[in-house]
């Protein structure tokens, strides 16, 4: 919001300011030596990862035209990789991907944003805006959070929602219309899918064109819907809904406590390969602070850990867990 000018010599418009999310220094934590090691930014680690992302991606390709059952496990990793890729995008929305902010943000729009059908430049400030004002009202993800819990049926009904494509439906077909139709009505549409993803069909269409000109070429036109298009428009979203509510659903104190304005949460090696990959189950410790590469979570979670304050954060010990308080079956 801006400051509205005077209007004649008396009058001046009061406007409230927005609360932001309460912060803390790392000051306030760690000291100076402590501090610095989380500080650095890495030259080829960001890089290498999105090299990490698009190789397991293409070997889950190579075994599901292999072996043709094992298409439904290529799915899951290939769904979980794509989050991947949209994790790799938030590093890069916050300089961290890599050394050189150009190569920061060539990265993370045309290898991991547009694939997926996102856009840096539309989601940096989306993002950022998230961080300033988390968990209060003006958060813009406070909807993917406020709803819960909800009972167990309605979230299996999200879930299934998820896994038999109408999510990515609605996000893929549904709002780029109703952008189209808004826009040309003078419009402009504000919510997460709209900005995220509505903003980069043209981009999206045409790099997903590339890709199934090269599997038709490779002889295998049937593998880029069934080992890509199948797995963005089923398990990706599941996993981006299971990410949404690990983050920041239940969390009490959540917006007056900056140790608890997300949840941490534990994953197992099987939760890390098909569920929360690049270390992004590890978010109390990225909203404290925001500006920390991922690979340096783990250390950073330890370090805030041994601190008092930091036992105030929210820990929970499983996807499992998180989704029984989700869905209010821990209070029954």
């Amino acid at each position: 919001m801006h400051r509205g000018g005077l209007v004649g010599a008396r009058r001046r418009p009061i406007i409230a300011a927005m609360p932001a999310a309460p912060r803390i220094s790392p000051a306030e934590v760690f000291a100076p030596d402590a501090w610095a090691p989380f500080q650095a930014r890495s030259a080829w680690k960001g890089p290498l990862l999105v090299v990490h992302a698009w190789g397991v991606i293409a070997l889950a390709v190579l075994a599901g035209v292999w072996q043709p059952i094992l298409i439904p496990l290529c799915v899951m990793i290939i769904g979980t990789r794509q989050l991947g890729l949209a994790i790799l995008m938030h590093e890069a929305a916050h300089g961290a991907l890599a050394k050189d902010l150009k190569l920061n943000d060539v990265l993370g729009h045309w290898l991991c944003a547009v694939p997926i059908g996102a856009s840096l430049d539309a989601y940096r400030p989306y993002h950022l805006s998230h961080h300033r004002f988390a968990q209060q009202p003006e958060d813009p993800d406070l909807v993917l959070s406020a709803p819960f819990p909800v009972s167990g049926a309605s979230l299996r009904r999200k879930m299934i929602r998820d896994l038999t494509g109408q999510t990515f439906f609605k996000q893929r077909v549904l709002l780029p219309l109703a952008i189209l139709r808004k826009r040309s009505a003078g419009g402009e549409a504000h919510d997460y899918d709209a900005i995220v993803t509505g903003r980069a069909v043209a981009p999206f269409l045409l790099v997903n064109a590339v890709m199934l000109a090269g599997f038709i070429v490779a002889g295998v036109w049937w593998a880029w819907f069934a080992l890509w298009l199948l797995p963005m428009a089923t398990w990706f979203p599941l996993v981006t809904r299971l990410r949404n509510i690990a983050e920041h659903a239940c969390v009490e104190g959540s917006a007056t406590d900056p140790f608890r304005a997300a949840r941490t949460t534990r994953a197992s090696w099987w939760e890390r390969a098909l569920i929360a990959p690049y270390w992004v189950n590890f978010h109390a410790e990225h909203h404290l602070f925001m500006h920390v590469a991922c690979w340096n979570l783990p250390r950073l979670h330890k370090a805030i850990r041994a601190t008092g304050p930091g036992g105030r954060m929210e820990v929970a010990s499983g996807y499992v867990s998180v989704l029984r308080q989700a869905s209010g079956a821990e209070r029954a």
